[in-house]
């Protein structure tokens, strides 16, 4: 069976099975979830077994993981809308055959050159930060005591910027710069989470926020690994920062 049949396969295997998860009793959703993560790793590793080697059957395979996670947090959110519900299971579907193109792409790139990396990098920069902000928005509508929001943003964070960092060099080993990095951006994160959750702003738009730090911590260090970080890269990461800072505040005070 070819890789891309095999793909078409797990993502439509995971996109019902992420449908049907969201029929069940709410305490029953959760470990269902759980399950559909585990099963992500089976499904993902069984698809790109042929080229995964050493730490790539962890790195790799898991921001598919995470985002089957995330989507089915997120989903529970949602209004009972079927066309939203349908939305979003239509989303994860190609979100999922998205991710494994480019987990694919990691895997082939890590032994030999290829073409298709630079493209394989942008669409999973842009699933990072989806998976960001389905995360980011489920933590903070639970509304968890302050440390809890701050764990567990932070942990989400880590998870997300390590995958993220290795594609960039796509080493045999994760190095201890890679470990440095994440830490400390994810902690950031989990800081940033913290203050706003005691400010009196909308909930999607504090996700949005913490979404655009991702944004723009992770573009920047990954333009900072692969050398290319320049002047004019930061101011552009920056403006956008700001940017969304500045309408925070404004929201804020409005809302106040």
């Amino acid at each position: 069976m070819r890789k891309r049949q095999k793909f078409v396969i797990t993502s439509v295997i995971l996109a019902t099975g992420v449908g049907l998860s969201q029929l069940s009793g709410l305490d029953l959703r959760y470990w269902m979830i759980g399950g559909m993560a585990f099963l992500t790793w089976v499904l993902v590793a069984w698809s790109l077994k042929e080229g995964l080697s050493g730490v790539e059957w962890g790195i790799v395979t898991m921001p598919p993981a995470l985002f089957t996670v995330a989507t089915g947090l997120f989903f529970i959110l949602l209004p009972e809308a079927r066309w939203a519900q349908l939305l979003i299971i239509a989303l994860f579907g190609v979100g999922q055959y998205a991710l494994l193109l480019s987990a694919n792409i990691f895997s082939v790139a890590a032994i030999r050159t290829i073409a298709l990396l630079r493209a394989a990098h942008a669409v999973g920069f842009i699933m990072t930060i989806l998976t960001g902000f389905f995360l980011y928005d489920t933590i903070l509508s639970s509304r968890f005591w302050f440390w809890l929001v701050v764990a567990f943003v932070a942990i989400a964070s880590f998870l997300l910027i390590l995958p993220a960092l290795w594609s960039t060099e796509l080493t045999e080993k994760i190095t201890s710069r890679m470990w440095k990095y994440a830490l400390v951006l994810a902690g950031c994160l989990g800081i940033l989470a913290g203050v706003i959750s005691f400010w009196p702003i909308n909930l999607v738009v504090a996700s949005l926020f913490l979404t655009t730090m991702l944004y723009v911590f992770l573009g920047v260090s990954q333009h900072h690994f692969t050398q290319r970080l320049f002047k004019r890269t930061i101011y552009e990461y920056a403006t956008v920062g700001v940017v969304v800072l500045i309408t925070m505040l404004v929201t804020s005070l409005r809302g106040g």
